[in-house]
């Protein structure tokens, strides 16, 4: 009995059995790669014009714009256009496809928040990087993710994010809680913030209408010793901003409609 064991264990691994352990083995350091590579977030240097271009996110406008307008047509209103340097766009969100409205405001590449699982995945993952996503866990309020962002802010690049850290899916008007962030980025770099707000739920062949605002900045908080309550503060500001923003609008679509 004791010989039998001992030839067991020092039976060698069959090639199957050597096999399934190096793709084992390749298939960990593959995971393992594309969780270093969604920590590091992808920086595009300014051009002699000073814009700072993402050659692979306009290859993606080129292909995906047209389908976007097709399936789900938009009309944009307010600031369509948002000059060169770092702004922080911050909106609601309903679908993947809102990503595109920053995007179409702005000749320069935009560095979008985005779920650290998205990050890791093998395809989207990759196209994430190459745009210079920032990988975020689920409420987007990770120090490590204020710290990328914060970094791409300083050299001069756009930030998106949707602070509701999820699409609303909800029936209701009211916009899901949003998570905190983006103040204190605003803040800590001193970035404009661009407010843009979806007024209506982005439905197949119908007009979805999007309203951007002027960028403003929260400079009365600069410079100063700030507390959690003072970013909360800032952030609900944010907020009551969008809700106000989508109120005029519809006010305003109401008022012509009686003319």
């Amino acid at each position: 009995m004791e010989q039998e064991e001992k030839e067991g264990a020092e039976r060698k691994p069959s090639r199957k059995e050597l096999r399934a352990a190096k793709k084992a083995e390749k298939k960990e350091k593959v995971r393992a790669m594309r969780a270093e590579r969604a920590k590091k977030v992808k920086l595009f240097p300014a051009n002699k014009k000073g814009y700072h271009i993402m050659h692979f996110m306009n290859l993606l406008r080129t292909l995906f714009y047209p389908v976007h307008f097709l399936v789900y047509p938009y009309k944009l209103h307010g600031k369509k256009k948002v000059g060169k340097g770092a702004k922080i766009y911050v909106g609601n969100h309903y679908c993947i496809w809102d990503v595109f409205y920053p995007a179409r405001t702005t000749r320069e590449g935009v560095h979008y928040l985005a779920k650290q699982s998205v990050m890791e995945s093998p395809v989207v993952g990759y196209w994430a990087y190459r745009v210079g996503a920032i990988g975020a866990m689920r409420d987007g309020a990770d120090v490590r993710t204020l710290m990328e962002a914060i970094r791409v802010l300083r050299n001069g690049e756009k930030v998106s994010l949707f602070p509701e850290g999820t699409r609303n899916k909800g029936e209701g008007d009211d916009f899901l809680p949003f998570h905190g962030g983006a103040a204190l980025m605003s803040i800590k770099t001193k970035t404009p913030i661009v407010p843009f707000v979806i007024c209506n739920r982005p439905r197949i062949w119908h007009i979805t209408h999007v309203v951007f605002g002027e960028p403003f900045e929260f400079t009365e908080y600069y410079d100063k010793k700030l507390t959690p309550e003072d970013y909360e503060r800032a952030d609900n500001e944010l907020v009551e901003r969008l809700y106000a923003m989508r109120a005029e609008w519809r006010a305003s679509r109401k008022k012509g409609k009686k003319k």
